[in-house]
């Protein structure tokens, strides 16, 4: 709101019309990928009609076509939302106007759910035209223009109108809606879903079904229809299931489903309005279920006819924030949602699947804890829109006292409980029964080191707890090898030699002297690359007890039994290419020389040290074990009591990260 009000009064002072810098009207916002096969012209609403409006809430009717080159899977999106008012005016603000000099300053906004959090788009009101007529949504009987409007903003999301051809209606609902969606093919299972669809019209679900086409119609901006009157590609909300009986007290199961106002044929099928069926109910029993007086688009439809006709349920779930806009939602059972959001990073969490044991583990690792046995619907969003990637998940069981993430021998042992299945879709739903106790889950992508942020969330109908695991940070020994007193072989006879070369009267040597010296007794570039001036300093810093920033020779010994001993981890967990470590296997390797870090600090170190390949040299290592020691020691000094907390001025504060 704070954006669109300062613009708004920014063009009411300055007596102009918006223009969106963002979202400019030329035809590389139409078309990014292939030639615009028309030329099109960029006109506000006033310049196509006389008398346009935003949106009326006199009509009824909807009236919604796809133009010239819309998207059908978006026309029924709209659909469903315009048959939801209050969830309908979450997305379009009622209190926009194209009429009212005093609210029209060409801005308008939208609300739409995007990569897990809803978000205010704003856009102008130049839409793009052939011949006068909106090239894309558009009004059919009526000159509301929010349709147009809103698939802009939508296309702004998406950088392009063309990327909106990429879309599906499933991701649509979930971007209109900021629920969860499933689909479900009737007939693969009807009993089952009978039950669930009973189940879901007690929740704060919409529940929609339609008749998927055989072969794709995009081209085709009239529906084809079956023969009792239900169009192909449309979702009809279905909202009732009712268990009548006839005067020979004969049960009769029948579905009450609206389809949205104004699309065209209307079903006339067994039960429809004027059915001769009707004869063989009571009227009590027809003012029950109120079978006389139906809405607009509301008809009944027997359970045989239904199965036979549609082939997919498509739910949409809501938690408790957003069912509470829709009135016809307001008497259902609530759905309990917990939702976390986070990234796959490269190198940090981005693990790939199971088919990758020894990074899989990296991945987040989430603990689901349910206090009975119940249905769950886990749902994990990418948010990769333009370049999607391969995501999926993995459940296992877990104890409901674990409160660390669990290493790459536990998955080597444990066999899963719950596998989604792997697409590129935006989202990825599963539903399953799962029993009272506790549970991890795994979102991941298919491939390791793939970047993006993810939303995952679990629904319930009863009470559950979902948070993410992580190591506690620690010291578990140190990481600095002490030299053994009796150690003087004839290499460290040599060191010695050198050392006091380059030694002050004092026996010491600073961070310039110590390179001349590991460049002298270092044996080969793999183990030089340690030998940077920024690790000597850090080396120094390190080693030096005395604040002097000069090291003894009882130091350097130290130094060099533990490169030797880093060296080895470094080739214990770098088993592909002998020098280079995977990004993702640094947090084991820092784990063997002592350090338990979090994803937290594995991801600044990550940021500081990975390479370009995805790798890190023995150098970048030695670098990083280095920080952490420093790290580390600061705290330790800072909290002799052991409480977990220090507290540090501000003079303390720069030295410690300065010195870190």
């Amino acid at each position: 709101m704070a954006d669109y009000d300062r613009i708004h009064r920014m063009c009411q002072k300055r007596g102009e019309l918006w223009e969106d810098p963002d979202f400019p009207a030329t035809q590389s916002s139409v078309f990014y990928h292939q030639k615009p096969p028309f030329q099109f012209v960029w006109k506000r609403p006033k310049e196509i009609c006389n008398r346009p409006v935003f949106v009326s809430d006199s009509t009824s009717h909807f009236d919604i076509s796809p133009g010239k080159m819309g998207d059908k899977w978006l026309v029924s999106c709209l659909g469903v939302l315009y048959l939801c008012k209050g969830l309908f005016y979450r997305v379009v603000p009622a209190d926009q106007s194209l009429s009212s000099e005093k609210e029209y300053s060409g801005v308008f906004r939208f609300r739409l759910w995007w990569c897990g959090e809803w978000m205010e788009v704003l856009v102008d009101d130049r839409l793009p035209t052939v011949n006068n007529r909106l090239a894309f949504l558009q009004s059919t009987h009526t000159d509301q223009f929010w349709p147009g409007l809103l698939e802009k903003a939508y296309a702004k999301l998406h950088g392009s109108y063309e990327a909106l051809k990429y879309g599906t209606l499933l991701d649509g609902l979930a971007d209109l809606t900021g629920g969860i969606t499933e689909s479900i093919n009737i007939r693969q299972d009807q009993t089952t879903c009978g039950r669930m669809i009973a189940k879901m019209l007690d929740m704060t679900s919409i529940v929609t079904c339609t008749v998927q086409p055989a072969s794709p119609q995009a081209n085709k901006s009239v529906p084809e229809m079956l023969m009792n009157g239900i169009q192909i590609g449309i979702n009809y909300r279905l909202c009732a299931v009712e268990r009548l009986e006839t005067y020979k007290n004969e049960p009769i199961q029948l579905f009450k489903l609206r389809q949205p106002g104004g699309t065209g044929s209307e079903y006339n099928g067994p039960w429809s309005r004027d059915s001769e069926d009707w004869d063989n109910i009571p009227h009590k029993e027809k003012e029950r279920v109120n079978a006389v007086h139906l809405m607009e688009g509301e008809f009944w439809m027997n359970y045989n006819e239904f199965v036979k006709t549609f082939t997919h349920v498509e739910m949409v779930h809501l938690d408790s924030d957003t069912s509470r806009d829709e009135p016809s939602l307001h008497h259902k059972r609530t759905w309990q949602m917990r939702l976390h959001q986070g990234t796959w990073q490269r190198g940090v969490t981005a693990g790939g699947c199971r088919n990758n044991p020894e990074t899989f583990h990296i991945n987040p690792q989430l603990h689901l804890i349910l206090s009975e046995m119940e249905e769950v619907v886990i749902s994990l969003n990418q948010h990769s829109i333009m370049e999607p990637k391969v995501i999926g998940f993995t459940s296992y069981s877990l104890p409901k006292s674990c409160m660390d993430s669990t290493g790459k021998e536990f998955f080597k042992k444990n066999k899963s409980l719950v596998n989604s299945q792997y697409t590129n879709s935006r989202q990825v739903s599963y539903r399953c029964f799962l029993d009272q106790g506790g549970y991890l889950i795994i979102p991941t992508t298919f491939e390791p080191g793939q970047e993006s942020g993810f939303t995952l969330r679990v629904y319930s109908s009863k009470p559950l707890k979902l948070k993410l695991l992580d190591t506690v940070p620690s010291l578990l020994k140190s990481a600095i090898m002490k030299a053994p007193v009796n150690l003087d072989g004839k290499t460290f006879v040599q060191y010695e030699s050198v050392f006091l070369q380059l030694a002050d009267e004092h026996r010491t040597v600073n961070a310039f002297e110590l390179q001349e010296l590991l460049d002298a007794c270092l044996p080969n570039d793999y183990i030089k690359s340690c030998a940077s001036m920024e690790v000597c300093r850090q080396v120094v810093i390190t080693l030096d007890s005395t604040g002097s920033g000069r090291l003894k020779f009882n130091d350097f010994k130290d130094l060099m039994c533990s490169l030797k001993y880093w060296q080895t981890v470094f080739k214990n967990h770098s088993k592909d290419k002998t020098g280079i470590l995977k990004a993702e296997r640094l947090k084991d390797a820092l784990l063997e020389v002592g350090f338990q870090i979090n994803t937290e600090v594995l991801s600044i170190l990550i940021l500081r040290y990975m390479r370009k390949d995805g790798t890190l040299r023995f150098g970048d290592f030695v670098s990083a074990i280095l920080h952490l020691s420093i790290a580390f020691n600061l705290f330790e000094s800072k909290d002799p009591l052991l409480n977990g907390n220090i507290k540090l001025n501000l003079a303390e504060w720069l030295k410690s990260a300065f010195v870190c």
